[in-house]
C-alpha cells in the first residue's frame, strides 16, 4: 500500500473501500468484515448511505477478532445535504454519525455535496473536528470554480475533495485546482460504476497483459499514479483481493497517457449542473 499525506501530517491509504448501494445491513456488515480481512484499512460511508451502524459492527468484530486495530484503520463518513444548513445542524450531524459508528471518532468528515449552506457547514464539521470528533476535514463532489472560491473563503483548507475520477472521466481541471491548494483528490467511482465496457476495454485489457493484471486494475493503477486515492467497491472477496493488488505494476507515462486519451470531459453517471437534480438532493431526507 501506498500513502497520501493529508495536510494535517495524517496518512490515509491511496486505495480504500467504497460502501455505496449496498442497503442490507446483515449483507454489508459481511462485506465489510470480508474486506478488512483482506487488507483494506481506508473505509469510506456516509450518512446518506444508510450503512454507518453496520460498518461499525464489522470494526469492531474485526478488533475483538485482533484481525485490526482502531488505529490502523481510517474510516471516512459524509454529512448530507439536508444538515448542510447551518453550522450547528452539520456539528449535530457528526456526532450522530459517531453514535450510529458506536466509535468516538472519525479520521475524515466530508460534506457530501456543494449544496446547502456549504460554508457555515464547514464550521460545524471544522469544530466537531476542534472538539476531536473527527481527524480531519473534507469536502466531495466540488467542482474546480467552487472549490477554488471556498478555498479562498475558509479559514482551514480542506484536506480531501471527493469526486468521481476514471480514465471516462479525468478531470485534469479539478486535479490541478486541488494540487494548488495541497488537497488531496479521492475517486468515487473509480471502475466507473462498470459503464463504458471498461472491464473489457481493448486499451486496459491490452496494456493489463503486459503485467498480467486486468483492465480494473489497470484503471485502477492510473488514477493512483495520479496521486488519487481510490475507493473500488465489491461484495466478493476474490474481487477484493484483485483491487487490492495493483502496488506491484506500474504504468509507463506513454500507457497512462493513452489511458487518459478516453477521457469524454462530462460524467455519464451524474449531472451535477442539472437543476431538477439540486432540487432533489436538496429536498432528499435521510431523517426526521
Amino acid at each position: 500500500m501506498e500513502y497520501a499525506i493529508l495536510h494535517t501530517g495524517a496518512k490515509m491509504p491511496l486505495e480504500g473501500f467504497g460502501v455505496f448501494q449496498i442497503p442490507d445491513a446483515g449483507e454489508y456488515e459481511r462485506v465489510v468484515y470480508d474486506a478488512i480481512k483482506t487488507g483494506y484499512r481506508l473505509l469510506d460511508t456516509a450518512a446518506s448511505y444508510g450503512n454507518e451502524a453496520a460498518l461499525g459492527r464489522a470494526v469492531k468484530r474485526t478488533v475483538a477478532e485482533g484481525i485490526v486495530s482502531r488505529e490502523e484503520l481510517f474510516i471516512t463518513t459524509k454529512v448530507w445535504v439536508q444538515d448542510q444548513k447551518t453550522e450547528q445542524d452539520a456539528y449535530e450531524a457528526v456526532k450522530a454519525s459517531l453514535k450510529k459508528l458506536d466509535l468516538p471518532y472519525v479520521d475524515l468528515v466530508l460534506l457530501h455535496q456543494a449544496m446547502g449552506d456549504y460554508f457555515a457547514a464547514y464550521r460545524g464539521i471544522t469544530r466537531a473536528k476542534q472538539e476531536g470528533l473527527a481527524k480531519a476535514t473534507g469536502v466531495s463532489n466540488f467542482f474546480p470554480s467552487v472549490l477554488a472560491n471556498f478555498c479562498e473563503n475558509v479559514e482551514e483548507i480542506p484536506a480531501v475533495n471527493q469526486i468521481e475520477l476514471h480514465p471516462f472521466f479525468t478531470q485534469e481541471d479539478a486535479l490541478k485546482t486541488m494540487k494548488n491548494y495541497g488537497i488531496v483528490p479521492q475517486a468515487w467511482a473509480p471502475l466507473a460504476e462498470g459503464k463504458h465496457g471498461i472491464f473489457t476495454d481493448p486499451v486496459l485489457t491490452g496494456i493489463g497483459a503486459k503485467y498480467g493484471k486486468s483492465a480494473a486494475q489497470v484503471a485502477l493503477r492510473w488514477n493512483v499514479q495520479r496521486g488519487v486515492s481510490v475507493l473500488p467497491k465489491s461484495t466478493h472477496m476474490d474481487w477484493m483481493e484483485q483491487n487490492l493488488a495493483i502496488w506491484d505494476f506500474e504504468l509507463t507515462g506513454e500507457e497512462m497517457d493513452k489511458i487518459g486519451e478516453k477521457d469524454l470531459g462530462h460524467s455519464e453517471i451524474i449531472n451535477h449542473f442539472d437543476p431538477e437534480l439540486v432540487k432533489f438532493l436538496n429536498r432528499r431526507k435521510i431523517h426526521e
